[in-house]
């Protein structure tokens, strides 16, 4: 497990022998969520399914060198057509919302222009922060479970897919007001409210579609 700066706390919980004594780990970190838009489908055989898996990692990683995030500071957890990752609070949140989303998007269109269709990659990505609980198994909180509500709203989805875009990113409501609206390099005004109704979850959240103006593509700056 990544270390991660954060306090250490005793509790005592309730079981079935009597009281247990659980110690936790908490932090308070920066969450992202991606998720890898129609993995299972049909046309995607599993060699296909793993160049995708690979596509995603590689871009991932490229993105947050280029955004200035230290990717190896990182907690980070497979979700198979996904990729949870935690950064530690003295990574500055800004980075997320000003340079992480244009980063990410080049380094999907230059895998999606050297693969098949089958092995293209088009991605949501949910950006969220809140305190975090670290336990022998890995992490829990509601703040990890609100961010996959997020990434998996179906209005989100729905917005991906009736565009072209090649990623969509999807803010919560506290980061955007927060993080991103208060940055000239955001992009702010570029993000519209949807409204995210899902399981236990009924918030609101900001989202932006971004793909790699035709001009760039057709001048190689995206590769």
């Amino acid at each position: 497990m990544t270390q991660v700066n954060g306090a250490s706390i005793e509790i005592m919980t309730p079981s079935a022998a009597g009281s247990e004594t659980i110690t936790l780990r908490t932090a308070h970190c920066t969450i992202v969520a991606v998720d890898i838009e129609g993995f299972g489908r049909r046309s995607r055989t599993n060699l296909n399914q793993v160049r995708v898996r690979h596509g995603m990692y590689r871009s991932m990683h490229q993105a947050f060198d280029v955004a200035g995030i230290p990717w190896t500071s990182c907690h980070r957890e497979d979700r198979g057509d996904g990729i949870l990752v935690l950064a530690p609070a003295d990574v500055p949140k800004v980075l997320f919302g000003d340079y992480l989303p244009g980063a990410l998007v080049r380094a999907l269109t230059a895998h999606n222009a050297a693969h098949p269709v089958e092995e293209r990659i088009r991605l949501r990505l949910a950006l969220h922060a809140g305190e975090i609980t670290y336990d022998e198994h890995g992490v829990t909180a509601s703040s990890i479970t609100h961010t996959f509500r997020l990434v998996d709203a179906a209005a989100l989805r729905a917005k991906l897919a009736k565009s072209a875009a090649t990623l969509a990113v999807i803010s919560s409501d506290w980061f955007y007001d927060e993080v991103v609206r208060h940055s000239e390099r955001s992009a702010a005004r570029s993000y519209r409210s949807i409204n995210v109704t899902t399981k236990e979850t009924s918030t609101r959240a900001w989202v932006r579609l971004l793909q790699v103006p035709r001009a760039e593509l057709e001048s190689g700056l995206a590769g």
